[in-house]
């Protein structure tokens, strides 16, 4: 069983999540990165809608790809891209959380 502290890193820059993970991981540290995916397969927590952002193109291209490669694991999944305007934002929200649960 690992005894070290436990830190989360989110970034849409997998280079940046990587070298940061790596970094930290010499240090002794417990690094989790993928925990959207762990999220959405736990009974507990997969009904929680989440809403990813990004600015960069490429990386909301490859997230939304990882969405649509298993629908049924990231239902209640959403993606927007900064910027965003507040509207845009505010209405996703409301959409997300009036929607019905499956």
């Amino acid at each position: 069983m690992f005894v070290g502290k436990q830190i989360l890193i989110i970034d849409d820059q997998s280079q940046l999540l990587s070298l940061m993970r790596r970094i930290l991981e010499d240090e002794q540290y417990q690094v989790s990165i993928l925990v959207l995916k762990q999220l959405k397969m736990d009974a507990v927590t997969a009904e929680i809608p989440v809403i990813v952002y990004t600015a960069a193109v490429l990386e909301a291209e490859e997230v939304a790809r990882t969405f649509v490669s298993d629908p049924k694991l990231y239902q209640r999944v959403y993606l927007i891209q900064k910027p965003f305007e507040l509207d845009e934002l505010l209405t996703l929200v409301e959409q997300v959380v009036n929607e019905p649960v499956h």
